[in-house]
């Protein structure tokens, strides 16, 4: 029964919007784990509807495509590896201790997502899979960009190479290359934070500053 001059409207929209997010949170979760164990090639509307036991239109209505349902999924990847903590970093103001900060974020990014090297793998063969994960790795170039300008020494080519060396080195690429059977995920952050603050500082020449 209700109450006059109350509407169970407010309610019943909570609890539709309660039950659309966790539908969405596990379509999420089928779409990261067919990307994780099957590649990216594998990754569809289909795929995900029956990983997740709804149908093809439950997924459609939460993603409108494929590229809507890829960059969902890797939204909820950089939200779960803590990426927001970019923004802090970035925030703070001497661009030598922010980029000390970028480099551990994006290390322990990259050592808590191993999987994410199957997806690299299967961007080579999936066009809207690289195109979408070009773009997110275009968002860290771009930062890298920021603190480079920040700085202030590195201007023209100069800066155009500091900027390149840095987006190589943070990439994920490169920490699993170091990384191998001989380091852990720290070790390799280690080895990366002095090689990315001597390319920041204009050092990136090991016989300047001897």
């Amino acid at each position: 029964m209700n109450i006059p001059g109350k509407s169970s409207r407010p309610y019943a929209t909570e609890k539709r919007d309660a039950k659309a997010a966790e539908t969405r949170a596990r379509l999420l979760d089928a779409a990261l784990v067919i990307l994780r164990e099957s590649g990216g090639q594998a990754l569809s509307l289909d795929a995900t509807a029956r990983a997740a036991g709804v149908t093809r239109l439950t997924v459609y209505n939460q993603f409108g495509s494929r590229n809507g349902l890829l960059e969902a999924a890797f939204d909820a990847v950089a939200e779960q590896g803590n990426l927001a903590s970019l923004a802090e970093a970035m925030a703070t103001p001497d661009p030598r201790a922010a980029l000390a900060r970028v480099v551990g974020i994006f290390c322990d990014f990259w050592m808590a997502h191993d999987g994410l090297g199957g997806i690299f793998a299967a961007a080579a063969m999936d066009a809207e899979l690289g195109a979408a994960l070009a773009a997110r790795n275009e968002r860290r170039r771009a930062l890298l960009g920021v603190l480079v300008d920040r700085q202030g020494i590195a201007v023209g080519r100069a800066r155009a190479d500091a900027v390149d060396l840095l987006f190589t080195l943070t990439s994920f690429a490169t920490f699993t290359s170091l990384r191998g059977d001989q380091r852990d995920g720290a070790a390799v952050c280690t080895l990366l934070l002095p090689l990315c603050d001597r390319i920041l500082a204009g050092q990136a020449d090991p016989a300047q500053g001897r």
